[in-house]
Order: structure tokens, then C-alpha cells, then sequence
């Protein structure tokens, strides 16, 4: 059985972090720069009485990781100014009363909605969340995401992945955006259960270069990428989405 004193605090914990995402998805707007919404992530995560998650990784310092155009993950808030047609990537994470959760989504700056790269990128997700059921495998996660991504003519990221989540930001198992092994030999999905699902994803080729800041991580082809990520609990009920805003 799951521990479901841990799912209701990352269920409260998530619910807070899901509507802090869709706030600083509210502010991304021309002329706000990438270091403001990290302050604005900062206050609304203190608010809700919770700490920064990725400020718990050795070297972090901001609440957010900000993406922009080609970047990828990872992104280092900055003085940037974002201007109309930016594609960019909130990812935050909050620790909340001794639990993680994760979450991120893709935006258009100026562009509120119907753009056919970010609506591949909520299928891949809502796709592989729905796998995300109690005898089913991460492959059956992982492949879901691929096949939607790559049918659609874009490719997935090969060394990045979701991730086990619950005491720490980063757990076992590793959840892969791709299929590359029989999916029984993958992990298989238990009750209680917690993953950060993210679906991570490029207009072009999947080969990434990173900054001189050690973080920053980008397409080496210089194309657009997106990501969109959830934190999924495993329970008897089916998949819980627990960053709902």
C-alpha cells in the first residue's frame, strides 16, 4: 500500500506549486526579465510555506530554471528581457512540508495559445501519464511520450529524464522520454509511487551542448525545445496528477 500521509502532503504541496506555475506562466510577458520571474517564483514559494527545491542542489541558487529559444533545461535565470515570439520554459519545484514535487510547462511570449509545438508537448504528457498505472512499466511512460513526439515530426531528448520524486528532488527510477530496451525489463510501477514525468522535447536534432556555466543546457543545432512535466502519483485509483493548479 501506498504511505498516504505522504501522497496528501504532496497532493496539498503540488496544488500550491501547479498555481505558482500558472502565475509566473501569467507573467511571461515582453519586458519581464528571466531573474525577475525567478524572484517572483521565490516569494510565491516562501508564501505558500514552502522552500525552493532547486535550491537543495549542491551549486543551484535560484528557484527556477528559466529556458529560453534553444535551451533545454536548466537554464540559469538571468537579466534577460523576453520579447515577443520567445519560447520559453518555466521548470520550478517546491519542498513542502518535508516532500518535493515538480513541474514545468512551455510558453509562447505574446502568443496566449494554438501553437502546434506546445500542444504536442501537453499530449506527450497527458499520453504518458495515462500509463501511469500500477502493473504497467516507466517503458509504457516513456514510450507513450515518444510516439507522440516523434509521429509529430519533432524528436525527444536522449540523456535527459524524469524522475522518482518524495523526500528528494531527484529518486530512482530514472523515467526516461524514449524506449530503448524491452519495456518488461524496465521498472515496474508500484503503488504509491511518485515520478516527476517530463516530456522533453526539440524541433530538431537531439544532440545538446552545455554553457561555460556548467548548467545551461541547449540544442547543439541551436533549435527550439519545450518541456512540460508533472508530478504523477501511482495509486489503485489510477494516475494523480498532484501539480494541478
Amino acid at each position: 500500500m501506498g504511505n498516504p500521509g505522504k501522497l496528501s502532503i504532496m497532493r496539498e504541496g503540488g496544488a500550491k506549486l501547479g498555481e505558482i506555475r500558472e502565475r509566473l506562466l501569467r507573467d511571461v510577458k515582453p519586458g519581464i526579465s528571466a531573474i525577475e520571474l525567478d524572484q517572483i517564483a521565490e516569494a510565491l514559494i516562501t508564501r505558500a510555506g514552502g522552500k525552493p527545491s532547486f535550491m537543495t542542489v549542491d551549486g543551484y541558487k535560484w528557484s527556477t530554471c528559466i529556458c529560453i529559444n534553444d535551451c533545454i533545461v536548466h537554464g540559469i535565470p538571468d537579466k534577460y528581457s523576453l520579447q515577443i515570439g520567445d519560447l520559453v520554459t518555466v521548470d520550478v519545484g517546491m519542498l513542502y512540508e518535508g516532500y518535493h514535487t515538480d513541474t514545468a510547462a512551455t510558453a509562447i511570449v505574446g502568443k496566449p495559445k494554438g501553437d502546434h509545438f506546445l500542444d504536442i508537448g501537453k499530449l506527450a504528457l497527458k499520453e504518458a501519464i495515462a500509463q501511469a498505472v500500477i502493473g504497467n512499466h516507466i517503458g509504457h511512460i516513456s514510450l507513450a511520450m515518444q510516439q507522440v513526439i516523434e509521429d509529430a515530426g519533432y524528436n525527444v531528448a536522449r540523456n535527459l529524464v524524469g524522475h522518482g520524486i518524495g523526500r528528494e528532488l531527484h529518486m530512482d527510477p530514472q523515467v526516461p522520454c524514449y524506449l530503448d530496451e524491452e519495456i518488461e525489463k524496465t521498472p515496474k510501477l508500484e503503488d504509491g509511487l511518485t515520478i516527476a514525468i517530463e516530456a522533453i522535447y526539440m524541433k530538431g536534432k537531439s544532440s545538446l551542448i552545455v554553457d561555460n556555466d556548467g548548467w545551461t543546457m541547449r540544442t547543439r543545432d541551436r533549435s527550439r525545445a519545450g518541456m512540460f512535466e508533472h508530478t504523477v502519483a501511482i495509486t489503485t485509483s489510477g494516475p494523480k496528477i498532484l501539480t494541478h493548479a
